[in-house]
């Protein structure tokens, strides 16, 4: 394993309208210590559950399966809050979904791949199960 943990810095347009986006940045993490799951990081100020805003320092965090981003870079994939399909062109679409509503995001799908890429150097696809650890998993969910 080169190294336990891959982060990229990725750009995407949160999608307001059919005629308005913004740009915004992102962090994609994965950790060989978690080798099912994939973490889309956000800055503070793209929080929908602050109601007096967004808490200095305090990001926005979502975590979901890094099969599903595989999946989502070739066929529409997702159930529940995230949902991830390929687009028009070189863009693949994430819908994250809460009670306060919902998000769209467009980003260059040569990054995904790119970061999907490496988390597969990290942990290849299919070994994950190796790189389970079963007690801290458990403590984690008790506490």
């Amino acid at each position: 394993m080169r190294s336990a943990t891959v982060e990229h810095a990725v750009h995407a347009r949160l999608i307001l309208s059919g005629h308005c986006s913004t740009g915004l940045r992102a962090t994609l993490c994965y950790r060989a210590d978690d080798p099912l799951a994939v973490r889309m990081v956000f800055p503070c100020e793209y929080s929908l559950d602050e109601p007096l805003g967004p808490q200095p320092g305090a990001e926005v965090v979502w975590v979901f399966a890094r099969q599903l981003l595989a999946a989502g870079l070739n066929l529409p994939a997702g159930l529940g809050d995230v949902h991830i399909r390929p687009s028009r062109g070189p863009y693949t679409m994430v819908e994250l979904r809460a009670a306060e509503g919902i998000a769209l995001l467009r980003f260059e799908a040569v990054d995904l791949r790119r970061f999907l890429s490496a988390s597969y150097r990290c942990v290849p696809d299919g070994e994950e199960g190796r790189h389970l650890d079963a007690d801290r998993a458990l403590a984690e969910l008790l506490r």
